[in-house]
């Protein structure tokens, strides 16, 4: 079975993508990076981590791939928004990058591997197109580690279906706690490991999240999977909308998400 993309490109997905920073999302990264080099960002979406990056690189050639079109579309958008006419963004697969072995100093994935049915060839083929002394950095989201309040029946049962949903893609949602054993099973050396939050506490961001996931629990590729996989119907995924909604015009609520991250430098003879 090939590899699915369990949330999908509905504009719902794109949306929620395009606010994500290189400073909220790859901050473990960006004291590696330097003036020059050369960065490749394996699952780019929408392009708003890519283009940081390039400006954390400057004269640097940056290059963002994605196996599918839409998504790079946005991130295209998002590049002439900025007046970045040096960031490109490209159609790519990272089992087979079309890029001769040690091409990039940095090679960066986003909530890529988690959607994997194979996350150590993956790992394998990025540090293939890495240099010696270059570095391959990713950063995964841990879905049993997602915790919120109050507690929400509905949400409760959006993350038990989340995990059926991804596993039954054979995929793997908690994968920040796995990046380690990837890693050492990829045969990458040198690595340092660390691990950071997403925390959604302010009433803004409570607005924002529970909106998020109270219209792509409805909307996005998560929902018809669900369906046409047996595992909820839509009367199902209407309470758990319901319940997001809810929760977001609570006003004690709060949410917080562990994410493993990791950078592994390359060495070769």
């Amino acid at each position: 079975m090939g590899d699915v993309y369990l949330h999908g490109h509905h504009p719902s997905v794109i949306a929620s993508h395009g606010v994500r920073t290189a400073a909220d999302s790859a901050a473990y990264l960006l004291p590696h990076l330097r003036e020059g080099a050369s960065v490749l960002d394996v699952g780019c979406g929408p392009g708003t981590i890519t283009l940081d990056l390039a400006e954390a690189v400057g004269t640097g050639q940056v290059i963002g791939i994605e196996p599918v079109e839409e998504p790079l579309v946005d991130a295209r958008r998002n590049a002439a928004a900025r007046g970045d006419t040096r960031t490109e963004f490209l159609r790519g697969d990272v089992y087979e990058l079309p890029w001769d072995t040690g091409a990039f100093d940095v090679v960066h994935a986003h909530q890529v591997l988690q959607h994997l049915v194979d996350p150590v060839d993956a790992l394998q083929e990025m540090a293939r197109v890495t240099r010696s002394g270059g570095i391959v950095a990713f950063r995964d989201v841990d879905y049993a580690s997602m915790v919120w309040y109050p507690e929400s029946k509905g949400m409760t049962q959006w993350l038990d279906l989340y995990r059926r949903l991804a596993r039954a893609n054979h995929a793997e949602p908690d994968a920040g706690r796995r990046l380690l054993a990837w890693s050492h099973a990829a045969g990458l050396e040198d690595l340092a490991p660390s691990a950071s939050l997403w925390t959604y506490s302010t009433p803004e961001q409570i607005a924002w999240w529970g909106g998020v996931w109270a219209r792509r629990s409805l909307e996005s590729r998560f929902a018809s999977q669900a369906i046409d996989r047996g595992l909820a119907d839509r009367a199902d995924l209407e309470r758990i909308s319901q319940d997001w909604t809810a929760w977001s015009r609570h006003p004690d609520a709060w949410f917080a998400m562990t994410h493993g991250e990791l950078v592994a430098t390359v060495r070769r003879p």
